[in-house]
């Protein structure tokens, strides 16, 4: 059992995205170590020392107005400056009174654009998993007029990769850096790294049993989940739809976002509006509900840093189509999933259409790809597994620590 210092500047199991990719990590950690969690309470949500037992909670309440603008607050972290200082002076006040910490592991926020607090404490760290970053392909940048401008900001992540020096120092120190992805470790090449390993950002916490859809009649069941903003390939879909016209289908979308109005012109315009249903925003309970009635899920995100959808789509035994880049082309295989390369619009909109023809005309492909998936989900994915890999990473950093220190009082 280490003595683990974990740093997260959200953490909320009511929550979702990072907020409860948190606190999985803290919940899953805590019975392994002794483990203190310095995170922030978001103003209006249960604190994190009210939702976690078996471990130490250090909070502060996030700075006041950053709830006003959420989707800017949850892409750009404006708290995350007062966060990052306030750690680094608590990990300052905590070793000058005595404390000791085997090792430190920062998971959040997934996106490389944050420095570590942990960085150049002199306590061994884990950063990551981390990703993001993934730049639009060049024949689809024409139709991202309906992304909100903050998110634009993004294109600025590269050059301070390259230019920043608190980011490189949290790379460069990092005893570990979790990459999701095998791109992660492309993007971060100009930077020495100590240790790099693939790991997904999140996973099932649990999958339910193997569901087998045989003999099923009427139309092919597609379903979309996600929020709706450009890169995700609602749009894509949509277009591949017009292209079968001899196929019978339905297409449930789920989630909301600014593409939706969009994506209703689409439908209006080809007359899909009996096949289509845009469901909006739904509970997770209702979710699940999505995925047990869907034959197909298709998700061609072509800028997807990780595959949280994709696993919980797995976890339900479904056949997937997605493209084979970043989170959904790392977390998948042939075996379950139909990964489509990305060019432009028009060539995504056709491959897209190739792959639900070729899944509607077999029931058994299908069936066997949805076996595969829940199957593959159930060996790589789930916390219990991850949390296990993340132990040995530990043990083996302490181990080297531990041979550095001997190394280093012979020689004095």
């Amino acid at each position: 059992m280490a003595r683990l210092l974990l740093v997260a500047p959200t953490c909320n199991g009511e929550d979702v995205g990072e907020a409860w990719v948190a606190y999985q990590w803290a919940r899953f950690l805590a019975p392994r170590h002794d483990v203190t969690l310095l995170t922030y309470h978001k103003r209006g949500a249960r604190p994190a020392s009210e939702q976690l037992t078996g471990l130490r909670v250090i909070e502060w309440a996030e700075p006041p107005l950053l709830g006003r603008a959420e989707r800017l607050n949850s892409m750009l972290k404006p708290g995350y400056v007062p966060f990052y200082m306030r750690v680094r002076n608590w990990i300052r006040q905590a070793i000058r009174s005595g404390e000791r910490f085997d090792i430190g592991h920062q998971p959040t926020p997934v996106a490389m654009r944050y420095p570590s607090p942990l960085a150049g404490t002199g306590i061994p760290f884990v950063i990551g998993p981390v990703g993001g970053g993934l730049e639009t392909p060049a024949g689809f940048l024409a139709d991202e007029e309906t992304m909100p401008w903050y998110m634009r900001l993004r294109e600025i992540d590269g050059f301070r990769r390259r230019h920043d020096p608190l980011l490189r120092r949290t790379y460069s120190s990092a005893d570990c850096v979790l990459g999701i992805a095998d791109y992660v470790r492309e993007q971060l090449a100009d930077i020495p790294l100590r240790r790099f390993e693939v790991m997904s950002e999140t996973g099932p916490d649990e999958v339910p049993p193997p569901i087998v859809r045989p003999g099923r009649q009427g139309p092919l069941r597609l379903l979309f989940v996600g929020r709706l903003v450009r890169t995700k390939g609602l749009r894509d879909i949509l277009r591949a739809l017009t292209l079968i016209p001899d196929v019978p289908f339905i297409l449930d979308v789920v989630g909301a976002g600014p593409d939706r109005s969009a994506c209703e012109e689409i439908v209006a315009r080809h007359g899909l509006g009996q096949c289509v249903t845009f469901h909006g925003w739904r509970s997770r309970s209702e979710v699940a509900e999505f995925y047990r009635a869907a034959d197909v899920f298709v998700f061609p995100s072509y800028r997807e840093p990780g595959g949280n959808v994709v696993f919980e789509a797995m976890g339900f035994s479904l056949p997937l189509v997605v493209v084979n880049r970043g989170g959904p082309g790392s977390a998948t295989t042939d075996a379950c999933a139909i990964r489509l390369s990305v060019t432009t619009p028009e060539a995504l909109a056709a491959d897209i259409a190739a792959a639900i023809r070729r899944l509607a005309a077999d029931p058994r492909q299908r069936l066997a790809m949805g076996a595969a998936a829940h199957a593959h989900v159930t060996a790589t994915a789930l916390w219990n597994a991850k949390v296990e890999r993340m132990d040995r990473i530990y043990a083996e950093i302490l181990a080297a620590t531990d041979r550095s220190r001997i190394s280093l009082s012979a020689v004095a």
